[in-house]
């Protein structure tokens, strides 16, 4: 069964993308022009963005930096845009940055494992949906926590390393378009131990609660495609697929 998006143009791209390796970024130069498409392939990337800016608080000082590293097509824009803060976007995709840009992010061209900001510029940092794509997870905690002020708030949100969250994920997300093939590579997905642990060598107590797509708002996105969905990400108890994590620099 293929979802509404997989039609004309970005079907060919996804085509086009079934030859690339998982986990290839170019995938995402694809799907540039999917970042904002209501009902598309990145619909949970929006209700995750929603509920990665919920736990960030308004800026308690003028000139606050918030960092959004892996920003895509700068889906935090429109949530954080009343908090205050100067919104710097960093990713590796030339396309997505100029949506972001379009969005009101500022946008930066780098590498999360070697970010080109300077050491303690973020009041904030949010690194959602890229954890579980980065080859070098120590080198990408050290960056993160290094752009960090001391009592700067990290935000991540990530997919665990378990059977069960490479079955919803892999397995059943790409063959019933919750995700477009090829977009992870199960062999990178992390734990919270293991990420709470990195963090923490730097100075980050993470503290880690599971997510979950609401029922209702997944089943309208899955089966009827409809714009407004409704849906949204809600705590759960488990960790087992989805987990949020947020902490303080000491």
């Amino acid at each position: 069964m293929r979802p509404v998006w997989w039609k004309g143009r970005t079907r060919a791209t996804l085509d086009h993308m079934s030859s690339m390796p998982r986990n290839d970024p170019r995938q995402y130069d694809g799907l540039a022009d999917q970042w904002w498409r209501p009902g598309g392939p990145f619909e949970l990337l929006h209700w995750l963005a929603a509920a990665r800016a919920a736990l960030i608080p308004p800026a308690a000082r003028p000139g606050a930096v918030l960092v959004d590293a892996g920003c895509g097509g700068g889906l935090l824009a429109p949530y954080v845009s009343k908090l205050g803060y100067r919104h710097v976007g960093v990713d590796l995709g030339l396309a997505g940055l100029s949506t972001a840009s379009s969005h009101g992010v500022s946008p930066v061209n780098g590498d999360v494992t070697a970010l080109p900001l300077a050491t303690g510029v973020a009041d904030v940092v949010a690194a959602g949906e890229i954890l579980e794509h980065v080859t070098d997870l120590p080198g990408t905690v050290a960056e993160l926590c290094r752009v960090l002020a001391p009592g700067g708030l990290l935000v991540i949100d990530t997919v665990n390393d378990t059977a069960l969250s490479r079955l919803i994920t892999v397995t059943l997300g790409e063959r019933f378009g919750v995700v477009p093939s090829g977009l992870h590579d199960p062999a990178l997905f992390v734990t919270p131990k293991r990420l709470t642990a990195e963090f923490l060598r730097h100075g980050v107590r993470l503290e880690v609660r599971g997510a979950r797509p609401s029922i209702g708002g997944l089943f309208r996105w899955l089966i009827l495609r409809r714009v407004p969905t409704g849906g949204r990400i809600v705590p759960t108890a488990s960790t087992a697929i989805l987990y949020q994590g947020f902490g303080v620099r000491s």
